[in-house]
């Protein structure tokens, strides 16, 4: 079962980073969370790796349907998109939307699903276009 949509960018990662919020505000989300992978794993392991932020995207009028047909739902909100650098390429990946529906197996998601599903696919083409 594949669980990402993924685009492939010819840019820098803070490039990619900027075109991907503003992708993303395009379509109604906003940034509740950031993870600074790269940061973190140096800070508490002393490890070192490839530049990697997730973003926790919420489409707010989205959330509240998926919370009012489910109120676990929020176990897998908000819209984790992650930016991560990929050899000489940033890859941008947003987890399906479908996947709540696949895991909690409520048909009342889909709509919300399909929706979200939607505006994610539109910030990544917008990306790919750019």
């Amino acid at each position: 079962m594949s669980y990402d949509r993924t685009v492939r960018l010819d840019v820098a990662f803070d490039t990619a980073v900027s075109a991907v919020r503003k992708a993303l505000a395009d379509q109604g989300f906003g940034i509740l969370t950031e993870i600074d992978v790269q940061a973190t794993l140096k800070a508490k392991l002393g490890h070192d790796m490839e530049d990697y932020l997730i973003l926790g995207a919420c489409n707010p009028p989205l959330a509240h349907q998926a919370l009012e047909a489910d109120r676990s739902i929020g176990l897998l909100l908000p819209c984790n998109v992650a930016v991560r650098r990929d050899g000489d390429t940033t890859l941008v990946q947003a987890l399906d939307p479908g996947t709540m529906v696949t895991l909690t197996g409520l048909p009342a998601l889909e709509p919300v699903a399909d929706e979200a599903t939607a505006r994610l696919d539109a910030a990544l083409s917008a990306l790919a276009d750019a």
